[in-house]
């Protein structure tokens, strides 16, 4: 990544995953390697451009590669590197926060 990073290590992550879609997406990977396809399914309501365009900025922060096979159709299959799957303390703790939150609510 050659983009200056900012000096709050808050503000770093936020730049990394504060898109919505982006926590949704690690969340999923969390549990695997999966396909174009099945990412869009499980994140939900998201267009292609808009998925496309955030995996590609997460594969430039180096949350997750991308490994494309040599086939008709080709496919194409994202996985979580070893940074995306430390993120996985922030997103239990989010989930937990969640449902807490959601319990107060009712």
């Amino acid at each position: 990544m050659t983009k200056e990073l900012p000096a709050c290590p808050v503000e770093t992550t936020l730049m990394l995953i504060s898109d919505r879609w982006k926590v949704l997406i690690i969340r999923d990977l969390l549990e695997g390697t999966k396909r174009f396809g099945e990412l869009k399914k499980l994140v939900g309501n998201i267009s292609q451009k808009v998925l496309t365009a955030n995996l590609r900025s997460m594969e430039e922060t180096g949350l997750l590669t991308r490994k494309v096979y040599p086939e008709v159709p080709p496919r194409v299959e994202y996985t979580l590197t070893e940074t995306g799957y430390s993120l996985k303390p922030i997103l239990d703790a989010m989930g937990e926060w969640g449902t807490k939150y959601k319990e107060k609510s009712i």
